[in-house]
């Protein structure tokens, strides 16, 4: 059975994403040795201002709505700018060269998490191919 299309921030995507990240044997291993809380803001799209959060530490990966906490890192960034990202078209490193995403708090816990960002991009893709971005 296919699953449901989902709308890009919309709950039922966060909803697809907390189910997938839950699921993630290796985001759930990685939560053994890593900690860190990160908030993402985005504003401007048809849902208005969606804020979700990825929770990593003490042997759980969690997925959902709302601030992280604690909250080591938050991002924030326009629509344009998260769509671009999530299909690939504009590079996550040059948007935050640009500054089209903005990253405050822990820099050091950033660097530190990059295992969890390598597994939470497969975790992405599972969803992205359903996904969409309008």
């Amino acid at each position: 059975m296919s699953q449901p299309r989902v709308r890009y921030l919309s709950l039922e995507w966060i909803d697809a994403l907390s189910a997938e990240v839950a699921a993630c044997a290796s985001l759930t291993e990685l939560a053994n040795s890593h900690e860190v809380g990160i908030t993402q803001v985005v504003d401007g799209g048809p849902e208005g201002k969606v804020v979700y959060h990825l929770q990593v530490g003490s042997g759980r990966a969690a997925f959902g709505p709302g601030v992280a906490d604690p909250e080591h890192v938050r991002f924030e960034q326009e629509w344009d700018t998260a769509v671009a990202v999530a299909t690939e078209k504009l590079n996550a490193q040059q948007a935050f060269i640009t500054g089209r995403i903005r990253l405050f708090g822990d820099q050091a816990k950033l660097q530190e998490s990059t295992p969890v960002f390598a597994a939470l991009d497969t975790v992405f893709g599972t969803v992205r191919a359903r996904t969409d971005y309008v």
